[in-house]
């Protein structure tokens, strides 16, 4: 299928802080990664080593023909203590955006992806009474340092996975078991912080878009399950998309499917369906196109911006038969009239991904874990010429 993309489609790639920067220290995620009986198959480390060479990143970005960057700033490192702000990181991070400024990339800023200062965590962390508005006050004292500088800005990134897999499956910190109280009030957190954050970005210097961004799924039951799934999906989604709306835009971020049983239990991968080994999960790439019409409908016409979608795999072929079948999926969306403007592939390193390890390689560049050596993959190039013609 040949493809071609609106005006203005926005074409990038995302990372994050803790996954690439390396030596983030400060925060519950470094803490969870060196327990004494962690989850994590292996600690972050030095990660890519990108505090130090964002500049190199940044030249990859626009090398490969991508208009846009979007990654995270790290809080821990801006607010290392309670109300203690280091002018050093805000000025790191400025250069930074200042760095794709001048390399004319659009800098896309999330302020929450997935870490929390330790000494926010030590007292409760996204389930304390006080998180909502030291999210906000960061987001403040940030925007006004950064804001003139930013293209886009994301206040959380995928809260519904910080929780679920926080308070229910313990596989992030705080590493909590079915505490479905505190999943609640969690819950309820990054709804609230999200809106306080909105305001308090929209209100500082620059002038851009402000959204969230959600993990979604495409969903499955058996006939007769459709309760069940309209439940299940008000948990995991819907409230955070009903939170998006009259955003200035949400985020989708979906990679495969989930199937559930009649009692709601989660099931494994269909027989006959090839499984991604990295993940686990069903090499799915229509994912995308059922989250897109998903969110379309639940935040009531709210711009879309595909902000996560990707394939962590060893088969580079395979990462460019699954994007190109997901683009197709976008493409039905735009000839149906959703607005969706832009794609951004997760992600552009070989980076960590969290209690996985350095073993899912979703990046578009691979990264030696000694020399930090960038080596872009035959997909980078395929992707990148998809991205400067704005057409497949």
């Amino acid at each position: 299928m040949t493809l071609t993309f609106p005006d203005g489609f926005l074409w990038g790639v995302a990372t994050a802080a803790h996954q690439i920067e390396g030596g983030n220290w400060n925060n519950d995620w470094w803490e969870f990664e060196h327990r004494d009986r962690t989850r994590c198959v292996e600690p972050s480390g030095d990660c890519c080593d990108s505090y130090h060479r964002y500049a190199e990143d940044v030249a990859l970005v626009r090398e490969l023909g991508f208009g846009a960057y979007r990654f995270s700033i790290e809080w821990s490192r801006i607010e290392p203590e309670d109300g203690e702000f280091s002018e050093a990181a805000l000025d790191h991070y400025r250069r930074v955006l200042n760095e794709c400024r001048e390399q004319n990339v659009q800098p896309i800023v999330t302020f929450h992806h997935f870490t929390t200062p330790r000494w926010l965590a030590a007292r409760g962390g996204w389930a304390s009474d006080e998180v909502v508005d030291k999210f906000a006050r960061f987001c403040d004292r940030a925007v006004g340092r950064l804001g003139d500088l930013i293209a886009m800005g994301c206040t959380i990134n995928e809260p519904n996975v910080v929780s679920q897999m926080g308070y229910v499956g313990g596989a992030f910190p705080p590493g909590r078991r079915k505490d479905f109280d505190a999943y609640l009030k969690a819950n309820d957190n990054f709804i609230a912080a999200h809106r306080k954050a909105y305001d308090a970005l929209k209100s500082g210097p620059g002038d851009f878009p402000v959204g969230i961004t959600i993990s979604m799924d495409d969903w499955w039951v058996p006939e007769g399950a459709e309760e069940l799934l309209a439940t299940a999906r008000q948990v995991h989604e819907d409230q955070f998309l009903e939170a998006a709306r009259g955003n200035d835009y949400v985020g989708v971020q979906g990679y495969s499917r989930i199937r559930l049983d009649e009692n709601g239990r989660q099931l494994g991968p269909e027989k006959g369906i090839e499984v991604v080994p990295s993940m686990g999960y069903e090499f799915w790439p229509r994912s995308i196109e059922m989250c897109v019409r998903h969110a379309a409908e639940v935040a009531d016409g709210t711009p879309i911006y595909i902000t996560e979608n990707g394939l962590g795999h060893d088969d580079d072929n395979r990462r460019v038969a699954y994007v190109s079948e997901a683009l197709e999926g976008v493409g039905r969306c735009l000839a149906d009239g959703i607005d969706v403007r832009g794609y951004i592939y997760w992600s552009l390193l070989d980076n960590f991904e969290w209690t996985l390890g350095y073993a899912p390689r979703f990046g578009l560049v691979s990264v030696d874990r000694k020399t930090f050596v960038r080596t872009p993959k035959p997909s980078a190039a395929w992707l990148g010429e998809i991205a400067r013609a704005n057409r497949t």
